[in-house]
């Protein structure tokens, strides 16, 4: 694993809101049903539409808090929205994302889930 990404998923760990997110059964049941691949397919147009573009006009508003595992973990992770990328991940937010940022995302919240799934 990313040591990078394994010392940010700790420093969440440690945060009082982030660390209240877990996958519940729904969630692990739908990843089975769909495969990781299908998910991480997921995660990256989410990414894609929801935090790459350069002004987001819903910035902090455009993740929801259920209907997806990859939201769940994307509010788990701090890559819900451009502020909290920037307060955890130092990805600034007045730029689009570039793809080395975007799957740095895609990594951060795909750990997350094999973590969550493995537990």
């Amino acid at each position: 694993m990313n040591n990078d990404i394994d010392l940010i998923l700790k420093k969440l760990g440690n945060s009082k809101f982030r660390s209240k997110f877990h996958l519940n059964d729904k969630n692990k049941n739908y990843i089975s049903e769909k495969g990781l691949a299908k998910i991480q397919e997921h995660a990256y147009e989410f990414i894609e539409k929801r935090l790459t573009p350069k002004q987001i006009i819903n910035d902090g508003k455009q993740t929801p808090f259920t209907g997806h595992p990859v939201f769940i973990a994307q509010h788990a992770t701090a890559t819900c929205c451009r502020s909290c990328l920037y307060k955890w991940h130092h990805i600034p937010k007045d730029i689009e994302l570039s793809q080395q940022q975007k799957f740095y995302i895609l990594d951060v919240i795909m750990t997350w889930i094999l973590k969550e799934l493995t537990k």
